[in-house]
Formats: structure tokens, C-alpha cells, sequence
């Protein structure tokens, strides 16, 4: 049995031995291997961190150029409604002027058309005027038997003419 408690038993300078082995192997450990994996870590940690840093700034950056675009294109709404309202405002003033043009050029061809008119019944008085002279001349030549001056008897048929006209009015 007393093989039993050598082989069972506490020694203390086994014990201290183990001890320091535990000690030395853990400083190698820490040294060679805990402090390589915590760096690796932290770095790893660190990569992430500016991954997520990065995706942050990347989506205000985005956020930034969307609310930038979209008030460029409200511009550009606003600025292609007032082109329109401009181009409807040309429009209808070149249509005032257009309709302007039409009236003045009919009220100049329906002054033309009554000048001509009025032209037209002077000549057709006056054709009427020298038949009824010539007419007259020969009533009265005929009448008189005598031969009368043809300006004399114009005058005295466009006396009687006029005096018919005035009557008439």
C-alpha cells in the first residue's frame, strides 16, 4: 500500500513542478498564440468596424445625392412648366395677331370692294348721263328741228340730270 500512496499521494515538489510547467506554458501560449489571435482579432474587428463605417457614410452620401436629385428634378418640373405657360402665352399672343392681321387685311379688302362699288355706279351714272344726253340731244333736235350745240345740250340734260337727282334723295 505504500506504493499505492507514493503513486496516489501529494508531492509537493511534483506538485510545483506541474505548477511552473502550467506557468510557462501558459506565457508561451499567451506570447506566441493568444496575443497573434487577439491581434487578428482586433484587426478583423477593426475591418468590420470600417466596413460598417464606411457602409454608413456610403448610405448618407446616397441619401444626400437622392434628396440633391430630387430637387433637381422638382426644378426641372417646375422650370419645364414654365417654358410651357411661356410658349402658351406666345401662342396665344401670336394668335391675337394673326386674328389682328385677318381683321385688318378684311376691313382693307371690304374698303377696296365699297370704293369699287361706289367707282363702279359713278361710271355706270355717268354712262347713263351720256346716253340720256345723246338721247335728249336727239329729242330735241328733232323737236326743234334746229341744230343745237351738242355741249349746250349736255349742259342743259346734266342740269335737268341733277336737279332729277337732288329730287329723288
Amino acid at each position: 500500500m505504500k506504493g499505492f500512496e507514493a503513486f496516489v499521494g501529494v508531492n509537493f515538489l511534483t506538485m510545483l513542478a506541474a505548477w511552473l510547467n502550467l506557468l510557462i506554458l501558459f506565457l508561451l501560449l499567451k506570447k506566441f498564440l493568444f496575443k497573434p489571435i487577439k491581434n487578428m482579432i482586433d484587426s478583423r474587428q477593426k475591418e468590420i468596424d470600417d466596413m460598417y463605417e464606411d457602409a454608413e457614410k456610403s448610405k448618407s452620401e446616397a441619401s444626400d445625392i437622392k434628396s440633391e436629385y430630387e430637387k433637381k428634378l422638382e426644378n426641372a418640373n417646375i422650370e419645364s412648366e414654365e417654358i410651357l405657360k411661356n410658349a402658351m402665352r406666345r401662342a396665344k399672343l401670336r394668335e391675337e395677331d394673326i386674328l389682328r392681321d385677318a381683321n385688318e387685311k378684311a376691313a382693307r379688302t371690304m374698303e377696296r370692294a365699297y370704293e369699287q362699288v361706289e367707282l363702279e355706279k359713278k361710271r355706270a351714272i355717268n354712262e347713263v348721263k351720256d346716253e340720256v344726253a345723246t338721247m335728249a340731244i336727239g329729242i330735241a333736235s328733232a323737236v326743234i328741228e334746229r341744230d343745237v350745240d351738242e355741249t349746250e345740250h349736255k349742259a342743259l340734260i346734266d342740269t335737268f340730270i341733277e336737279n332729277m337727282g337732288d329730287g329723288n334723295d
